[in-house]
């Protein structure tokens, strides 16, 4: 049960706080990105979202926690790659002015962590339980 727990919570992040932060005028619908851009920030929120329901469903209905787990650690882990190599691409995970640390990372950063090892820690409990 604990880590269905900790995959709904990896999932609530890219369902519902990550669209809530970034479907306004700073992402979605920000005048000064490209239609391009915009579209791509739709399609990735969309399909993220996506990907999280089929979480939900393999881990409440399935009972398949280390195939989700697996998504959530692709999905959440993909910010913590383009973090890593933001400066080959001129990229940067703060927003406008907004910069919040915690322990010294960057707040995204620190929240994909996070959802990165409790989707790491579901997939061992879930192992262990199996034994």
């Amino acid at each position: 049960m604990i880590s269905r727990i900790l995959i709904t919570i990896s999932v609530l992040v890219f369902v519902v706080v990550i669209p809530v932060l970034e479907v306004n005028a700073s992402h979605v619908f920000n005048p000064d990105w490209p239609a391009h851009a915009r579209f791509h920030e739709v399609w990735q929120l969309i399909t993220n979202c996506g990907i999280g329901l089929l979480c939900l469903w393999l881990v409440w209905l399935k009972n398949k926690v280390q195939v989700a787990s697996v998504l959530v650690i692709l999905v959440m882990g993909g910010i913590l790659v383009a973090h890593a190599i933001q400066g080959f691409y001129s990229g940067s995970i703060l927003s406008g002015n907004m910069s919040k640390t915690i322990l010294g990372m960057e707040l995204s950063a620190f929240t994909a962590s996070v959802a990165v090892v409790m989707a790491i820690g579901a997939a061992i409990l879930e192992s262990r339980s199996k034994k």
